[in-house]
Parts: C-alpha cells; sequence; structure tokens
C-alpha cells in the first residue's frame, strides 16, 4: 500500500511516500514558499535523484496539484500514476480534547480540527488546507489525521489542568496538551522493537530542535511532557522562551507598550537561544559564536543544557526513577557536546555517558552509555512520517474489513 504523508505550514509542505507495510521510502520533498515568487519543489526518489522546480505556487491547492505531477513524473521514477496511491495521511497539530488518536478524516473529524484553529491558529488551519487539497485533487482517497497532541492524552489530568480558575478548563479547555506526540510514540515503540523490555518501562525521551520537549514515558504511555496548552512552554528552544514567570508578560507589556500581538512574538520568535545568544536560533550557530569567544552565546547554551537537565531530574521523580534516556531531534541526535553536558552531573543516579561511544555516534542509532550505567543513554533518530504512515495503515486496512 503506497501511503503519501502530508505536513502542511504555513507556506510549506513536506511530504514522504511510503509504501507500506514495508515502511520503505519511495519518494520525499518539500515545497517551500508557497505563495512568494521564489516558490519551489524538492522532490527525491529512492535513488536520491534529486529535482528542483522553481514555479508559481499560489496557493496550497496549487502546490498539492504540483506535488502529485512531479511524484508520477516518468524521470524520476517514484509512482506511474494517481492509482497507485491507496491513502494519504496528515500531521494535525492540534487535536484538542476530542482526539486522543489518529482517526479517518470526515465531516466530523473535519469540523473538530476547524473547532481546534483557535488553540494552534498558526498551524491547524494550513493542516487543514492540505486536507482539502487532496479532496480537491483526488477525489474519495481515504485520508487520515494523525494528531501531535494525541499521545499525551494519557497524562493523568491532575498534571495537566493548570492552577487557574477551573471555569477557564470546563469552559475553554485551557490545560496542557503536549506537542511532538507522534516523534515521542515512534521512539518509545522503537526502543521497545531495539530493547525488548530490557530497561524500557520507564522511559525519558528528549526530543532537542529547533523546538524541544521532553517527555515522561510508563509502560508505554505518556505521563509528563514539557510543552503545555501551546509548544512555547518548557524548554527554551530556538526562538521561543518555555518556562518562565507569567508575571514577567505584564510587566514587559507595560514597561515596552506591547500589544498582544507583539507578546506572542516576542515568547514565540525572539527569544530562547536566539534571544539571549543575539546570534542565531540555530544550535549549530550559537555553539560556533560560544567557541569564539561570544559571552551570550555562551551563556545561551549554558541555559539550554541546564533546561534538559533540569526536565530529566523532574521526570525521574514523576516515574520514580528512569530506565533508560533516549535523545532524539536535530541537536540530540547530532550533537554529542549537548548530550555530554546534559548527562554530566548525573552519575550519582546511575546516569554514565560514555565519552568514546558519543563522540562517534551522529544521526544513528546508538547506545552512548558506560557499561557499568545503571540507565541506558541512547540516540534513536525519529521518523515522524513512519509514525503516520503506521496509523493510516492500520486505520485504512481495518476500514476496508
Amino acid at each position: 500500500m503506497k501511503i503519501l504523508i502530508l505536513n502542511s505550514g504555513s507556506s510549506s509542505i513536506k511530504f514522504q511516500l511510503i509504501d507500506m507495510p514495508s515502511e520503505k521510502v519511495i519518494g520525499k520533498g518539500l515545497i517551500e514558499k508557497i505563495g512568494l515568487p521564489d516558490a519551489s519543489i524538492t522532490v527525491k526518489n529512492s535513488k536520491d535523484q534529486k529535482e528542483v522546480i522553481r514555479l508559481n505556487i499560489p496557493n496550497h491547492s496549487k502546490g498539492i496539484e504540483f506535488l502529485l505531477s512531479v511524484i508520477t513524473d516518468e524521470k524520476l521514477n517514484i509512482i506511474n500514476n494517481l492509482e497507485e496511491l491507496s491513502a494519504v495521511g496528515h500531521r494535525i497539530v492540534h487535536g484538542g480534547q476530542a482526539f486522543s488518536k489518529s482517526v479517518l478524516v470526515n465531516d466530523d473529524v473535519m469540523h473538530g480540527i476547524e473547532a481546534c484553529v483557535e488553540l494552534a491558529p498558526l498551524h491547524n488551519p494550513a493542516n487543514i488546507k492540505g486536507i482539502q487539497a487532496i479532496e480537491a485533487a483526488i477525489p474519495n482517497i481515504p485520508q487520515v489525521a494523525v494528531f501531535d497532541t494525541a499521545f499525551h492524552h494519557t497524562i493523568p489530568e491532575d498534571r495537566a489542568v493548570y492552577a487557574l480558575p477551573i471555569e477557564y478548563y470546563k469552559k475553554y479547555g485551557l490545560r496542557k496538551y503536549g506537542f511532538h506526540g507522534t516523534s515521542h510514540q515512534y521512539i518509545t515503540l522503537r526502543a521497545k522493537e531495539i530493547y525488548g523490555d530490557d530497561r524500557t518501562s520507564k522511559i525519558i525521551t528528549c526530543h532537542l530542535g529547533n523546538g524541544s520537549s521532553l517527555a515522561a514515558i510508563l509502560d508505554g504511555k505518556s505521563v509528563e511532557t514539557s510543552m503545555g496548552f501551546s509548544p512555547t512552554d518548557g524548554l527554551m528552544m530556538g526562538t521561543r522562551c518555555g518556562a518562565i514567570d507569567p508575571s514577567t508578560i505584564p510587566f514587559i507589556a507595560d514597561h515596552e507598550h506591547l500589544e498582544i500581538s507583539d507578546l506572542s512574538d516576542l515568547i514565540n520568535k525572539k527569544s530562547g537561544l536566539l534571544g539571549i545568544s543575539g546570534v542565531s536560533s540555530d544550535y549549530r550557530d550559537v555553539a560556533s559564536a560560544a567557541k569564539k569567544g561570544n559571552k551570550d552565546a555562551e551563556l545561551a547554551l549554558n541555559m539550554f543544557h541546564y533546561d534538559v537537565k533540569k526536565y530529566i531530574g523532574t521526570y525521574m521523580a514523576t516515574l520514580g526513577g528512569v530506565d533508560s534516556i533516549i535523545f532524539t531531534g536535530g541537536i540530540g541526535e547530532n550533537a554529542k557536546v549537548a548530550r555530554k553536558i546534559i548527562c554530566s552531573g548525573l552519575e550519582a543516579f546511575g546516569i554514565e555517558i560514555d565519552d568514546a561511544k558519543n563522540d562517534a555516534v551522529m544521526g544513528i542509532e546508538a547506545d552512548i552509555s558506560t557499561d557499568s550505567s545503571k540507565v541506558r543513554i541512547c540516540v534513536i533518530p525519529t521518523d515522524e512520517e513512519v509514525m503516520i504512515a503506521r496509523d493510516t495503515f492500520s486505520i485504512v486496512t481495518e476500514a476496508k474489513k
């Protein structure tokens, strides 16, 4: 079964074509700068043959139309025609309280996703456009919605509700939802595949990238995560501030004469590594600047590393210990210095990283703990697209029975 996976952003569409159940990627790519004059489609086939096409892509519908023409292009040899596609799986950022698992898209589901727009105004509208564009281009093909928030629905209510008047929770669903759920779920399942039952009961997954979050996983279920009502909460990130004293917001608004929209930009786009370093939101650029003596960049790195370590300690308490700590995401998979610094000082808790093993790992699956470490420390590259493909395959197969 050939499944098209779509991750629709406000001005971009990431896509993969995955053959299930083998999970073989037969094509992938990215549409960038939708609505701008320099829009483009980049696509690769299974042999890494790459094609970059620059053209006018005024909207998502046109982007999907071009995407479908590219993956059926004879030169790339991805698929021969659209009849080979069996289903489309969509990453949907926010499912609110309504969706605790992936679902087959129908009118009721679309209404539910639309109802969550106010919870994710930057993401859900683009996700909706992706579904609508496919419906227009390939009518009646099964589509599945896979929600970033779904995996975290198992977090107990007393950890998810904020200590605000309860009416806001009951009226507006104002609570912790958590994000990166598809990634945390994939990592959890992959760890079980690699290691079996050995040290996979109590896991802390560290998805570290431009957007970062940790999750505490108990027997395969999320029981706590660092992102909250929005992806801004928790760790400091590339441009997001993470958890801060709420009273700083009205203080800044008063002194800087900022509107609500300005404050949203401040905490989401101007803070984090970028805001502290003044250099970049990219961890690699900040690390490079710190090596050259930039003290603000050094401060930004120290803050980020400490934040991750702090949450690891918190989640050890939540889980009553930890069996494995797993690093993933762009930073988690590739920044060996970050992994070493984050784990240093935790030896008293049985967390011992092997420097030689750690130094040799970049973007591959590996155990980087010492032989004597009581806690397994490992790197597992995430694969959210495969997770979406699995859910899509399972749901569509079941619907055909």
